[in-house]
């Protein structure tokens, strides 16, 4: 995709259809095996997501912002969650794409270097991309990057301006074309 061209922007902006994913996601947790003991969601994409979730499931949250890209930030709150599952807490990571993988292969990578029990984590998102490089444990809508280049605008983001949303969608060029 060249830097002039526009983006396939895909907004799903409807209240109804973001309720819906989120309660489809929400009964797979509720009827899997493994059950969370805190939902956290991961800033900013999945805090609205793990907001609605904790209350479906009437599970606690907490959040680690990840997207602001703070050093130490969130880096910091991810050592100490990863001592959480090392005790046996049973910790889901919400999301709202799992696109390229970046973000849950950062985030698993850095519980990883700080003891986590990768038994007592789970990442879930309301969609998966196949072809990423992390994996996404529980999902609502699949994606093969490969053939569909759109990319999401969540109800959240569609407030910002569309040069924004473009701006950020060029910002990740191989996702696009």
């Amino acid at each position: 995709m060249s830097q002039t061209e526009e983006p396939q922007l895909h907004y799903l902006e409807y209240y109804e259809d973001f309720l819906a994913k989120v309660r489809v996601l929400s009964r797979k947790i509720r009827e899997g095996e493994w059950q969370p003991e805190f939902i956290i969601g991961v800033g900013r994409g999945g805090l609205v997501p793990a907001v609605y979730i904790s209350h479906q499931l009437e599970v606690p949250m907490l959040s680690i912002d990840h997207s602001a890209k703070v050093p130490g930030f969130a880096d910091e709150l991810l050592g100490k969650v990863a001592g959480m599952t090392a005790e046996g807490k049973r910790l889901l990571f919400v999301d709202d794409i799992n696109d390229s993988g970046g973000t849950i292969e950062y985030i698993r990578n850095l519980l990883g270097d700080n003891g986590c029990d990768a038994e007592n984590l789970r990442f879930a998102v309301l969609i998966n991309n196949t072809r990423s490089k992390a994996v996404a444990e529980l999902y609502v809508d699949a994606i093969d990057r490969d053939e569909d280049k759109r990319w999401f605008v969540f109800p959240w983001e569609s407030v910002g301006t569309k040069d924004a949303i473009v701006e950020e969608a060029r910002s990740v060029p191989e996702r696009l074309g």
